[in-house]
This record gives C-alpha cells, sequence and structure tokens, in this order.
C-alpha cells in the first residue's frame, strides 16, 4: 500500500504547541485518503518549535495530491496550535511543501494546499476552484469594515485586541499593552518619584534634567544641550522625527504677513525676501492641520493650548535651513491591524493615555485625522513624487536632507523587489487587469478605506504590472520606511521637552520680544505630564521583542524558486544600502539612521 511521509513544523513563539489530537487527510487527483491521527507512542507531539515525521499509509494511490486537510479535536481542554508548515513525501520520492502559519483555534480544521502561488485563472481542478472561493469568503466574515469615528478610514471591525481573528493578534499581548509600557518606561527612565506633584511647574530649564536620562553620545543629550540654536531648529525639519512638512516656498502665503525688514539681519545674499523667494531659498512648514482643533479639556485643574505655527526657513550661504520667521496661530501589514486596533483600543481612545499629556487629546487628535484624511492623497504616499511636489528633491540646493536620500534609496530598493515579483506570476498587463481579486482588493481599499473620495487619487482599479508594482511599493514603503523615519526618533528628538514639548499651558505670545525665561517655564508641561510624555516617547521609540526588519522573510509562503532568489537580491541590495549609511554616519555629531533597513521593522507594530 502507497505510504507518505508526513512532517509537521509547530511554531516557536509562546502557547504554539498543543496536547489536542491532530488528524490529516490527504486529497489527490484520483481520490481522497481517510482521517490519520498524527501520534506516536510514548512521544509528546506538536511542542513548540518541534518538527515531527508521521509515516501515513493509505489503501490506494490517490494521484496528484492536491490538498491536505488537518483537523484539530480537544484532548482535554480547548489548546490553540500554531502551524508553521507540512511537507509530504511522495511514494514516488518526490517532495511537496504546504505552507500555513496560521493559528488552529477550537475544534477547528484548515485545509492548505501547496506552495506554489496561483492567480485565479490559474485554478483549472474543481476542487482547487472550490477551495479558493470558500477560502476567500471565509476571510471575508473574519476581515470586516467598521467605522471607529465618523470621518475615519474605516477599520477592521473589532472593538478591543482580544476580538481580533487570532492570526493577526500579538503573540504576547502584553508586549505592545501601551498602559504597561508607559509604566515601564518611567520605572526604566526612574521618573516615578516626580508623579506625585502631577500639577506642579519646573523650575527652569535646568530642572527639565531632573527626569533626562543622559546616555552619552546620543542624539537626545546632542539635543539638549543645542536646542535653541538656529541650525539645530532648521536641521530638525528635514532630519527630525519630522521630515515630512518642509517644502520650498514658492510663493509667500497671505496669512504670513513677513517683510523683508523683519527678516533682513538674517538674509545674507543681500536680496530682498521676494527675490530669496524666487531663487528657491526659502522654505516653509506650516501647520495648518493645527488650525481649529480644540486644544485639550481632560483636566478641568489645568488649561492647555494648541497652536498651528507657520515657520519660514532660510537656506544660508553654507547651504544650512535655519529658521527667519516664526508665526504662531492661536487655538493643532506585521501586527500593523493589531497595533491599530490596540492604539484604538488604550491610545487615542476617550480617557486613553493620549489625553494624560497631550494638547490634542481630550478630541483634538479624533478632529486631527478627520481633517488630515481630507488631504489624504495617492500621490503623497509615492515617496519620489512627495519628494518633487514640496520642492525638496535637489541634491545640490539641499545636501543635508538625509531624510530623502536614505528613502529614496529604499524605496528604488523596494520598488525593483516588487516589479521582479509581479514580472513572475503576471506575464503581461492584462492578465493583471482580468485579475478579479486584484481588481476586488484595489476596489475594496478606495471605497472603505479611502471612503470613495475620488480627490484621494487612489486607483479604483489596476491595469498594469508597472502600477502593480509601484500599488505594492507604497504599501510596503508606507508600513515599514515610512513609519520608521517619523516614529523611532521620537526619544531621541522629543525627550528633551524644551525642545518638543506635547502641550502648552498658556497661550503663545502675540509679539515679539516680551517673553521671558519664567513665562516660557510656565507655559511648559507641568512635571506629570512632562513623566508621561517621556514615557510615551521611550516606549513608541522602542523595537519590539524579536522584531523582523526589511527584508527578513522567515515565514516561507512562496516556494518557487525564481521568488526566493528575487528575495535575496532584495537583502543584497538593503544590505549595500546598510553600508552607504553607515559610511555617511561615520564620525557625524548627528547620525540619520532611521531609514537603514537594518532599523526598518518590516511592518507597522508599535
Amino acid at each position: 500500500m502507497p505510504s507518505y511521509t508526513v512532517t509537521v513544523a509547530t511554531g516557536s513563539q509562546w502557547f504554539a504547541g498543543t496536547d489536542d489530537y491532530i488528524y490529516l487527510s490527504l486529497v489527490g487527483s484520483t481520490g481522497c485518503s481517510e482521517k490519520h491521527l498524527l501520534d506516536k507512542a510514548f512521544y509528546n507531539d506538536f511542542e513548540r518549535g518541534a518538527v515531527d515525521s508521521y509515516d501515513v499509509t493509505v489503501d490506494e494511490e490517490l494521484g496528484d495530491i492536491q490538498l491536505i486537510r488537518i483537523e484539530k479535536r480537544k484532548y482535554w481542554i480547548h489548546d490553540d496550535w500554531y502551524l508553521k508548515y507540512i511537507t509530504l513525501k511522495t511514494p514516488h520520492g518526490d517532495y511537496i511543501e504546504f505552507p500555513c502559519y496560521r493559528w488552529i483555534t477550537g475544534d477547528g480544521e484548515i485545509i492548505l494546499r501547496d506552495g506554489r502561488a496561483k492567480l485565479a485563472r490559474d485554478d483549472q481542478i474543481h476542487i482547487l476552484k472550490q477551495h479558493r472561493r470558500k477560502e476567500l469568503e471565509t476571510r471575508q466574515k473574519q476581515y470586516r469594515w467598521m467605522e471607529w469615528n465618523p470621518g475615519f478610514p474605516l477599520s477592521i471591525d473589532a472593538r478591543c485586541h482580544k476580538d481580533l481573528p487570532r492570526d493577526i493578534q500579538f503573540d504576547s499581548e502584553k508586549g505592545v499593552d501601551f498602559v504597561l509600557n508607559y509604566s515601564k518606561a518611567m520605572e526604566n527612565l526612574f521618573i516615578n518619584r516626580f508623579m506625585h506633584m502631577f500639577q506642579s511647574s519646573w523650575s527652569d530649564f535646568a530642572d527639565f534634567e531632573k527626569i533626562f536620562v543622559k546616555i552619552s553620545n546620543t542624539i537626545s543629550e546632542r539635543v539638549m544641550k543645542h536646542w535653541q540654536e538656529d541650525l539645530m531648529f532648521g536641521y530638525q525639519f528635514l532630519n527630525g522625527c519630522n521630515p515630512v512638512l518642509i517644502r520650498r516656498c514658492s510663493e509667500l502665503p497671505v496669512k504670513l504677513p513677513v517683510t523683508t525688514e523683519m527678516v533682513e539681519c538674517s538674509l545674507e545674499r543681500q536680496l530682498s525676501l521676494e527675490q530669496e523667494v524666487q531663487q528657491g531659498n526659502i522654505f516653509i512648514v506650516d501647520y495648518e492641520l493645527l488650525d481649529g482643533i480644540d486644544a485639550n479639556k481632560t483636566d478641568p485643574c489645568t488649561h492647555q493650548f494648541l497652536a498651528a505655527p507657520i515657520c519660514l526657513l532660510y537656506k544660508n550661504l553654507a547651504n544650512k535651513i535655519v529658521p527667519i520667521a516664526i508665526q504662531l496661530l492661536v487655538a493643532h501589514v506585521r501586527f500593523t491591524i493589531a497595533i491599530n486596533t490596540k492604539a484604538r483600543e488604550q491610545l487615542i481612545c476617550e480617557y486613553g493615555l493620549f489625553d494624560k499629556a497631550n494638547a490634542t487629546g481630550g478630541g483634538g487628535h479624533v478632529q486631527m485625522v478627520q481633517k488630515a484624511l481630507k488631504d489624504l492623497t495617492y500621490a503623497s504616499l509615492c515617496f519620489p513624487a512627495a519628494i518633487k511636489a514640496r520642492g525638496m528633491e535637489s541634491t545640490e540646493d539641499i545636501p543635508y536632507y538625509f531624510y530623502r536620500d536614505d528613502g529614496l534609496l529604499v524605496w528604488d530598493a523596494i520598488q525593483t523587489f516588487t516589479s521582479e515579483v509581479v514580472n513572475i506570476y503576471y506575464e503581461s498587463d492584462q492578465v493583471v487587469e482580468e485579475d478579479q481579486e486584484l481588481q476586488d482588493f484595489v476596489k475594496d481599499v478606495y471605497m472603505y478605506g479611502m471612503r470613495g473620495k475620488k480627490a484621494s487619487g487612489f486607483p479604483k482599479s489596476i491595469k498594469t504590472r508597472e502600477k502593480l508594482s509601484e500599488y505594492l511599493t507604497v504599501v510596503i514603503f508606507t508600513a515599514s520606511a515610512q513609519h520608521a523615519a517619523v516614529n523611532f526618533g521620537q526619544y531621541d528628538w522629543c525627550s528633551w521637552i524644551p525642545n518638543a514639548p506635547p502641550t502648552m499651558r498658556a497661550p503663545p505670545p502675540t509679539a515679539k520680544g516680551v517673553v521671558n525665561i519664567e513665562q516660557i517655564v510656565d507655559t511648559l508641561p507641568d512635571r506629570g505630564r512632562s513623566c508621561w510624555h517621556l514615557g510615551a516617547v521611550w516606549a513608541l521609540s522602542q523595537f519590539q521583542e524579536n522584531e523582523l526588519f526589511l527584508g527578513m522573510y522567515p515565514e516561507e509562503h512562496f516556494i518557487e524558486k525564481p521568488v526566493k532568489e528575487a528575495m535575496a537580491r532584495f537583502r543584497k541590495n538593503l544590505e549595500a544600502i546598510v553600508s552607504v549609511i553607515a559610511e555617511r554616519n561615520k564620525n557625524k555629531k548627528l547620525p540619520y539612521y532611521y531609514l537603514s533597513p537594518d532599523r526598518i521593522p518590516n511592518s507597522v507594530a508599535i
């Protein structure tokens, strides 16, 4: 009788193993096998991290194996199991790989096909067509849209982390619990002792050093020492944790009534302000998104204020960017779904942690997202186009914009990779256009993610391989590199609170040169909110345990050699970028490393 060797790999994460009964059935082109209990005498099967092999004998030839069915049945209590993959050695000596990388929960069942990626049109056998249809229907039931707040992009239908499908939950919810992380941050930073003085003011700038953890030769310490200098102020708009707003100023806005006389002491070329604008030497950062946003009112004992500043910057003769005018208007996809759900549950919800220290807490952050969505466009997520749209593409004119330089390298590497993979599976543009599953996905993102807004520029359909590659690049770059660029520098640039205060306790001044140091200190956050802010930027700047960085794909969903070769080339390109960035950063007092691929997680996970 024909005999198969079945090898089963269990995940290595916590609680991945199971004591439940595991049954296997084989579905071939000429027949199906009976259910076989996978069990070895006097042996603990399916332990965490285990790779177990079993001999399965069938009564008759099954032909080409199309599918395998895995069933889990309760032994004592329900015991979830994480199945990585199954390999099958046929009676003829062939090996077939069946990737899974999923949890089987309760009395559950999973039907797997082999790891060769197939488009819908490639499935000619009825049983494979049926399997594909059922799998899509199951996922559509699991991953439903929900409106969390009016005007927001729709999100997954889950009120809290535990409501998510098991496969997209964190392996350990404890590791991404914002409340626990904040508490851990305060303990690690030795700032718990200030919390009993929650609403008391600091004495002066030096007093802030009491909660500032000095770590030798770090960016944060340099920020503490030089935060009041113009060069440091301007540099942050290029390479700090918000390098995406600065743009070349083509025309002075009406709402910024600045004249040559006001700024002539800063202009070095003996030109008028208008002439400097025409020559491309003036840049602008406009926080108009914050205009009209309600300030945090959750604490009746402390009034908080918010400004929507406009900053005019000047490229001096040394090609450095420095401020010349500032105006304050009064009154601002691994675990991606899981972290966003966790954030809605604990961070930005009503009375959440965001309300404790931020001026936009208490509902202002909701208004801000609603307002921002109106201006979110597909083009703004295409990194090269976004850089060009802001007039920031010239490396000769703006030589120290490392966010741009490194971002373009990473974007090109991702786009090269996606193009290679797309061309492996889609032999022509026509195949792309006729892939109904792909078109349904793109339409879904447009209709629900972007709420069907035509002005967003998000495509409703994709008709060419080139556009599909670009679309995939946008998804990967946004969830990996773009997030890394604006997230992991928060402690570096924002831990010295006078440099980046999260809230103000007094309205901004309306005239220049009338504010003294004491008034500025009284405007800055009190001791309690300072501690919450410091804990937040520390926690949010940490990498997750066992983080997977860009190009790392330990789960082998693709078994074809051409795709594996494309992945290897992608990793090699990324390693070259790491070397380029490391060489540039040598001996720099302010190194820029946020877009080094070895520091870019594969996806938004925190």
